[in-house]
């Protein structure tokens, strides 16, 4: 119990600092939302009555307190460039991010855990070898750059699925998850890789554990030493891992989507950073940051329950 509240402590604190942090920046970036509006040669009353409106005519210190209490209200402020409330756009865009993200997070475990399950099997061999010259090509390269390369084979060679023709999930969700699939896999490619490499040195380093000696000499057999043993105690660092691969799938899909075309949050949080819409950005930033913290939280509980020896506190 006290653990769970001191690591919600800890989340509100998080989610402070984000905002902190979030709000310099945005004010430490050139640009002004009246000037977008109004154009640069708007008259000053104009400008002034505009200000006003958006608020923008407070003291930085004053615009960030009213806007972090209408945030712990539920009130996430009015979009300056949509003029519509936040909370209704995010609430539009929030599930097709989640879902694109979900799906990744699949897919990187459903490449990864196999792969590097059967390159601990044949370390040093040639499958080894090779996958691990496939993962590091696919690390080395940007998800982005995969993206255009899934666009061009899959979508312009293949016709697997039209470039730009996003389907919405509560249209057609067939169709939907087969359009998601590829920025998925763009996305889950790469940390599937850092995933192959991580889960693949820790299994071999249980591999020469006592353990896995005496299991052998019982007569287990390798499939039954290798994934009723050694894969339950190899795994754990690796869910850990999962953890802050969250955070980088988030990361990643800010770019995805706009290589795919697919209406979600990353989309919208570069169009609220380029028209310099404070509350959408900052209320975006903390949704995701929220995600990721209770990603973390879960990881946390799920390794407990796998190896009952690790104990918070």
């Amino acid at each position: 119990m006290r653990y769970l509240v001191r690591r919600l402590l800890t989340l509100v604190l998080t989610l402070l600092l984000v905002s902190l942090l979030t709000f310099g920046a945005f004010n430490v970036i050139p640009g002004d939302p009246v000037s977008l509006i109004l154009g640069t040669e708007a008259r000053a009353d104009r400008v002034a009555v505009l200000r006003s409106h958006l608020g923008l005519d407070m003291r930085p210190g004053q615009r960030y307190l009213s806007w972090l209490s209408g945030f712990a209200r539920g009130d996430f402020g009015t979009s300056i460039k949509y003029s519509t409330p936040v909370r209704g756009l995010i609430a539009a865009r929030l599930p097709v991010t989640l879902f694109l993200a979900l799906l990744s997070l699949v897919l990187t475990a459903a490449v990864s855990i196999p792969l590097g399950v059967y390159c601990a099997r044949k370390h040093g061999s040639i499958q080894d070898r090779a996958i691990g010259a496939t993962m590091m090509a696919v690390l080395s390269m940007p998800n982005f750059f995969l993206g255009v390369v899934f666009v061009w084979l899959f979508g312009l060679v293949l016709k697997l699925f039209t470039p730009g023709g996003y389907v919405d999930y509560q249209a057609d969700f067939p169709r939907f998850i087969g359009y998601i699939l590829f920025p998925a896999l763009a996305i889950a490619l790469p940390n599937s890789a850092v995933v192959v490499k991580f889960l693949r040195g820790s299994a071999i380093g249980e591999l020469r554990s006592d353990y896995v000696r005496t299991a052998r000499a019982k007569g287990a057999s390798e499939d039954r030493v290798l994934y009723g043993h050694v894969l339950k105690n190899a795994i754990i660092p690796v869910i850990a891992l999962f953890g802050m691969i969250v955070a980088e799938i988030f990361s990643g899909s800010i770019i995805i989507e706009q290589v795919f075309s697919i209406p979600g949050v990353g989309r919208l949080l570069i169009s609220s950073i380029t028209s310099r819409d404070f509350p959408l950005v900052e209320t975006l930033v903390m949704y995701i940051a929220l995600i990721v913290v209770l990603a973390n939280l879960a990881v946390d509980i799920a390794i407990q329950f796998i190896d009952p020896r690790i104990k918070v506190r």
